[in-house]
């Protein structure tokens, strides 16, 4: 069953709130992270490997963050730049990378989770609508992959 939905006003799309929506998260997420000389892609890779507490292969961190080879490289290749990882070779096989914290990322983890924590709380939002947001979110994109994978 599909969704019999035709295209009216911009304001009643699901994209245009999604687009919109997606801005003012992007500007959110620059004037909470600029102190740090962070984007927000660069930030969620430290999520990730703050999450995964352990090196990642660059192929396991791109499905985790849903980002391709063409992105992730230079996006991991500023970050190692900025100090925040580190790029090890496997030592059984040099076609294996592996991306590790850098100290400065492991000594910034809990003073960049603190400013985050204290942006959020501006946010006039509950824990639970914010819970329930991200399922729906989660949730709409599902929808979206799986009607698009012909």
């Amino acid at each position: 069953m599909g969704l019999n939905h035709e295209p009216n006003k911009l304001d009643d799309e699901l994209c245009f709130a999604i687009y919109t929506a997606q801005k003012v998260y992007n500007k959110f997420y620059v004037n909470s992270l600029k102190e740090y000389h962070l984007t927000y892609p660069q930030y969620i890779t430290l999520l990730a490997l703050w999450e995964n507490d352990e090196p990642m292969m660059i192929k396991e961190l791109g499905k985790k963050l849903d980002l391709d080879n063409g992105t992730l490289t230079p996006l991991l290749r500023r970050m190692e730049k900025g100090d925040w990882i580190v790029r090890k070779h496997s030592q059984t096989d040099a076609r294996k990378v592996y991306i590790c914290l850098s100290r400065k990322a492991k000594i910034k983890k809990c003073e960049i989770k603190r400013k985050m924590k204290s942006c959020f709380s501006q946010v006039d939002m509950t824990v639970e609508e914010y819970q329930h947001d991200v399922e729906l979110i989660k949730n709409i994109a599902k929808n979206i992959k799986k009607g698009t994978q012909a």
